[in-house]
């Protein structure tokens, strides 16, 4: 199955989730409301990613930086360049 891997930062605890563009080291700024303890934020991400591209929860995991806020995130059943532009137009409609 094809997965593509993505590297997101993650800003925990924030007043609105979303995402909120690129860092300089080409990672995707995330932005999750649930705080960092007891994986409330990771899970917060994978939600976040799951319905931002429109995948199930399911295909969306942690693969690096658990307790981390720079994150490497797995996504099943979707390219690199699909996640990409995805998130691309997301980011234009904010």
């Amino acid at each position: 199955m094809i997965a593509a891997r993505v590297a997101v930062r993650v800003q925990p605890g924030a007043r609105a989730a979303g995402v909120a563009g690129r860092a300089a080291d080409g990672a995707w700024k995330l932005k999750v409301r649930a705080p960092a303890r007891e994986g409330e934020a990771n899970e917060a991400v994978c939600e976040l990613l799951a319905e931002r591209l429109g995948v199930p929860r399911g295909r969306v995991r942690i693969a690096r930086g658990l307790t981390a806020r720079a994150k490497t995130i797995e996504v099943d059943g979707l390219t690199q360049q699909e996640v990409d532009a995805r998130l691309a137009r997301i980011e234009e409609k904010q």
